[in-house]
């Protein structure tokens, strides 16, 4: 062969390639193989190589640091490579199977070894069974690989959580939430057959609204669990949420000790203190206040008149008729004003930083399916309402959280019961139990449909901080295994459902499996889609599907 002609072939194999997967059915294995591993390595590399870009202890590491990170990341046990096994791998054994069946010539009479029963037996299976089954398989590889690397095995032996712990956690909740949806506000089409349309309507009505009212309540019970947890057990919750709750809710570290502290019992304001007193003085002091302010030995433990003489002496002049830690330290950095403008400013600040958040995730669906769209007022305002919406639900969580906080110990409760003492107002059952219980209910400010997008998120994080530290730290075989265990078959009902049932899956999942699993081409994307000239991938059809076109050309 010439060089020209080597040079045609490579210049030419782009192309080739291109025109032969352009060939292939959405749904054939190696369509969903390329479709999983972009998504995926996108989905891993994109936050890294984001933190490496904005962290400055990062960028002195220079260029370096990025390779490491891609290179980690294109590895055979990486996140994207072992899901694309898991996902494309339960598409392949699945299509191997059904060509398998097809081709089987009918045996004469009935099986007599072992081998050609199960060979009858894995043929008689419904298809949903099929599966759900080859999905198992390939989970089963997926997650071993991902438990491969060298990464799960430093935490194992260092005594951490497994580094794959939040995405079976994930994946466990969107499985279940299939399930919810299949057996609560799914029914299948069979079950509704005979019904006249006007009944099925209000059927649909009723699953909405109690679907909507589920969501809230998981959202407001999976909060209270991991604000509490935050406030006194943060190891339950993972290391990079914490920070993200410290960063929006802007709480001195000094006085997360000093509350952790009355808990454990080293703080007190009517016992003796045993942990360092430097912890709260100091931050009255960085404040701008007297060190007395912080000192639990000179502050009252009991409202009323004996705690107005205390105040009095120490020079604090808000505060009669109830005991405990001043509000001004407790406000940090809003120095200086009242429990309602340190609310307020509290809320402002979360606001701002929450728009940051929430553009991205209501611009960027537009901007990947429908980017002219982004040039339409109407349509631009519709995204900038979205934003404002959900920038208010997040001020609100934390505006709620501070401020029923100061109602607890200084503005109502407190004030009503001052033979109560500051050890409880300001312990596990007072105010931060209260706030925790409070600012969930401000899921009621999203939209419905965002509401059951916002639980799914939290309750991974709900769930595993319900679980024992020390058994998910301690490396136990059984640990590992319920891990696997729960992955495989999450995964294993995630990818049945988007091939059998798409309707019981909602939000990422469905956005994401739906076009992992049947491409760009699909009803739910094809519908977020401008027109283009573009010839749509060829799609596999049924048997009866092909007979159906026949009859209509005929």
């Amino acid at each position: 062969m010439k060089l020209q002609d080597v040079q045609k072939v490579v210049h030419d194999a782009p192309h080739d390639l291109a025109d032969f997967l352009h060939t292939l059915p959405d749904d054939h294995p190696l369509q969903i193989a390329l479709r999983t591993y972009g998504l995926a390595l996108s989905l891993a590399l994109g936050p890294t190589l984001l933190s490496t870009v904005t962290s400055a202890k990062a960028r002195a590491q220079g260029f370096e640091r990025i390779l490491q990170v891609v290179r980690r990341e294109l590895g055979p046990t990486a996140f994207a490579s072992s899901i694309t096994v898991g996902i494309a791998g339960g598409a392949a054994l699945r299509h191997l199977w059904e060509k398998w069946g097809s081709e089987k010539s009918p045996g004469a009479g009935e099986p007599k070894d072992v081998l050609s029963k199960v060979k009858v037996w894995l043929a008689s299976l419904k298809s949903s069974h099929k599966t759900f089954l080859s999905n198992v398989i390939s989970s089963a590889f997926a997650i071993a690989l991902l438990q491969s690397g060298p990464k799960h095995a430093k935490s194992v032996q260092g005594g951490r959580p497994s580094p794959t712990l939040d995405l079976s956690f994930l994946v466990l909740v969107r499985a279940m939430d299939s399930l919810v949806q299949l057996a609560l506000f799914k029914p299948s089409e069979a079950s509704e057959r005979d019904l006249p349309e006007v009944v099925k309507q209000k059927r649909r009505a009723a699953s909405t609204k109690w679907s909507v009212r589920l969501d809230a309540l998981v959202f407001w019970a999976c909060c209270a669990r991991i604000m509490w947890c935050y406030y006194y057990e943060p190891d339950r919750l993972p290391r990079s949420y914490n920070k993200w709750i410290s960063k929006m809710a802007d709480i001195d570290p000094r006085l997360l000790t000093a509350v952790r502290g009355i808990r454990e019992g080293t703080y007190s304001y009517s016992k003796e203190t045993t942990g360092p007193r430097d912890v709260v003085t100091g931050l009255a002091r960085d404040l701008g206040y007297p060190p007395s302010w912080g000192d639990f030995t000179q502050l009252p433990a009991y409202g009323g008149p004996q705690a107005n003489e205390t105040w009095k002496a120490l020079g604090v002049t808000n505060r009669n008729g109830v005991g405990g830690l001043p509000c001004e330290v407790i406000h940090g950095r809003t120095e200086g004003v009242s429990c309602t403008k340190n609310a307020a400013m509290r809320g402002a600040w979360a606001f701002a930083e929450a728009v940051a958040i929430y553009l991205p995730v209501h611009a960027l669906p537009t901007l990947l399916t429908r980017p002219q769209k982004m040039l339409e007022v109407p349509r631009l305002i519709g995204i900038l309402l979205s934003v404002a919406r959900s920038a208010t639900f997040l001020s609100a969580f934390v505006a709620s959280n501070w401020f029923t906080v100061c109602c607890t110990r200084t503005l109502f409760l407190a004030r009503l019961f001052p033979g109560i003492g500051h050890d409880f107002w300001d312990g596990p059952q007072g105010c931060t139990m209260a706030a925790s219980l409070v600012c969930g209910a401000s899921i009621w400010i999203e939209r419905g449909r965002r509401r059951g997008e916002m639980a799914l998120y939290v309750l991974p994080r709900a769930v595993r901080a319900c679980l024992p530290v020390e058994w998910l730290k301690g490396g136990r075989t059984s640990v590992r295994w319920a891990e696997r265990l729960a992955f495989i078959l999450s995964l294993s009902t995630l990818l049945t459902a988007a091939i059998h049932r798409p309707d019981t899956l909602r939000g990422l999942s469905r956005w994401g499996l739906s076009f992992v699993m049947n491409g760009p081409n699909a009803g739910f994307w094809k519908r977020k889609r401008l027109d283009t000239n573009a010839l749509p991938t060829p799609r596999a059809t049924s048997p009866a599907e092909d007979a159906k076109d026949v009859q209509t050309d005929q």
